[in-house]
This record gives C-alpha cells, structure tokens and sequence, in this order.
C-alpha cells in the first residue's frame, strides 16, 4: 500500500513539472523552438502507443502510420471550415461537407475511426506472425495511402488538405501525452498486460493458462491505432496541413528504432528514446541542408539501432521502468534490465 501511494505522488509530481515546463517554454521559448518541441510530444505519443503494440504483445507491425493518417484526415475533414470544403472540396459529401466540429471531439472522433479500422484489419492479419505480419502491416500501410491519394471526393487526392486550422499547441500534446503514458502504464501493471506480455514470452503457455491470444492481440493493435490516430490529428493541425506523403515507411522505421531502443515493453524507455531521436533528426536539419544531402539523420538512427542491437539486444531499459517511478529502490531483474 506505501508502494501503490508513494508512485502516486511521484507520478503527480512529475506531471506538475510538466506542467511547470509547458508554462515556461511557451514564455521563453521562440516560435521554432516550440515547434520542435511539441513534434517530439507528438512522437512521445507515437512510441508509447506502438510500444503497446509491439512491446507488450510481441507483434512487429509497420502499420502506425497508416492509423495516423486514418485519425489526421479524419481530425482534419471534421474541424475544416465550411466555407473552405465548398472551395477546396466541392464533391464532398453533403452531409459531411455541412459538418464542422470542436477540435476535441473531432480528434477523439478519429482516434476512434483508427481504432476501429485496426481491430477490422486485424481479424485477418493477426493470424500470422514474425516477419508475415510486418510484410502484412506494410502492405496495409501502402494500401491506405493508395486510397487517400485517390480518394479526391474526400481527401483531395496527392494535394492534400492544407490552410487547416491550427489548433494543436504545446497544451494539448502534453495533455496527450500524459493520457497516453498513464493508459499505458496501467495497462501493463494489470492483469490483462501480464496477459499480453504472456503472450509475447511463449504462446503456447500463455494458451494453456486461458488466455484467448487472438482477441488480446486485436485488442492491443486497437488501443494503439487509437493514440495513433490521435496523433495524426495533432500532426495535421500543428502543421496546418495534411498529404499522403506525409505518412510514409520511413516515419514507420522511425518509430519502430525509437521502441527498440527505448526497450520493448518498457514505457518510460519508448518517452526517452522518442526525445532523444526526434530532437537527434532535427539537430541534424540543418547540416543536411548546408551540403545538400538529406537523410543524415535517418542515418544515423539506423546506426544507432544497429549497436543496440549487438550490444544491448532488450534496449535501454528492456521491459522494465525506472525503480522511483515504481515507488522502490531500482533493481536489477531477470535478463539484466535495470528496473
């Protein structure tokens, strides 16, 4: 019971200091800053909910982006103005092209549209597993982008949407980002995350303890297309503007190296990764565009992935969190991550 109080005063504390921190880079900070800042925010929201995913049930999906670009396009057709889908699309649907929502509800409205999406998707792609699913993931990837580059009635096709409103701050990716860690958290210190981390040690065992594998991994691939989607609407509107190439392989890689190296499972692992290779990709910007050679940072990550890999195979923190965060001294457990 001291255990269970004490992390929830250190949780709260943590949370107050970021709140102190959003205060303050909104007054200190300049424009660019805060940008950077809140696109790592953006994916901190990224690594968490793939690492739900990935990290606790033991898939290998590259799927995100696709369920990002389900949530930010949806996020973006609700909240666009009416006068400007009659300009930009006049082939919309009637009762759709008459819709204009508050941010909130439409960004809730297409984290749920992603969630849904996956959990349909996953009925079939489920069933296989190691590198046919991440091959099943990829295509499905590709095929939501194919559909949004052609879908010129609803999403304007290889344009894009742009002149979106710019609703996203600091604020709300913070607020996200605590939602996120804190379902996360939960989620793995409950009997249904020990069910999935089951799962992901060996199948069979976790089978003949009762554990229904299928509808769990489905399960879990829904949670996180629903942060997922969340953050695609945070993208759209941080930005202003919404395309298909926006949501690429490449933005999958990426996310997948930052829950890799922060440790599969290991939620406060994929928050300190996320910092550390977004902030890495931008500090990297501007020597790309000094000699005219762009994926420096892409690089570089991939570099990194690969000495984790050798010399640290479970990532920084395995599946494990920091022992002040669980309201005890840190410990070493099984496999040698530190807890």
């Amino acid at each position: 019971m001291k255990t269970i109080h004490s992390t929830r005063w250190i949780f709260l504390a943590l949370i107050l200091s970021g709140i102190g921190f959003v205060g303050i880079s909104n007054r200190v900070f300049n424009e660019y800053i805060l940008l950077i800042i809140t696109f790592v925010g953006i994916y901190i929201i990224l690594a968490l909910s793939l690492n739900i995913t990935n990290g606790f049930t033991g898939l290998f999906s590259l799927g995100h982006p696709a369920f990002m670009a389900i949530g930010g396009y949806t996020t973006a057709i609700l909240t666009f103005p009416v006068k400007r889908k009659a300009m930009f699309l006049p082939d919309l649907f009637p009762w759709l092209a008459k819709l204009e929502l508050p941010f909130f509800i439409a960004i809730i409205i297409g984290g749920g549209l992603a969630a849904l999406i996956a959990l349909l998707v996953g009925l079939p792609v489920l069933r296989l597993r190691g590198h046919y699913l991440a091959v099943a993931t990829m295509g499905f990837l590709i095929i939501v982008q194919v559909l949004i580059t052609n879908w010129d009635r609803v999403t304007r096709g290889p344009l894009g949407l742009n002149g979106l409103p710019g609703f996203t701050n600091l604020w709300w990716v913070y607020g996200w980002v605590v939602v996120t860690f804190y379902v996360g958290w939960k989620i793995k210190f409950s009997s249904y995350g020990r069910s999935m981390f089951a799962i992901r040690e060996d199948e069979m065992a976790a089978q003949c303890l009762g554990i229904n594998l299928f509808f769990t991994r489905v399960a879990a691939l829904g949670i996180g297309a629903f942060f997922a989607g969340i953050a695609g609407g945070l993208w759209a509107h941080l930005i202003t503007a919404i395309t298909p190439g926006s949501f690429s392989l490449i933005m999958a890689f990426n996310i997948v190296v930052m829950v890799v190296v922060g440790g599969m499972g290991s939620m406060t692992g994929s928050l300190f990764a996320a910092i550390i290779f977004s902030t890495l990709t931008e500090f990297f910007r501007p020597l790309e565009e000094a000699l005219g050679m762009y994926g420096i940072g892409e690089i570089v990550m991939a570099l990194v992935l690969v000495l984790i890999l050798i010399y640290r195979p479970t990532g920084m923190f395995g599946t494990s969190e920091p022992g002040i965060l669980l309201g005890r001294k840190p410990e070493f457990s099984k496999g040698g991550d530190r807890g």
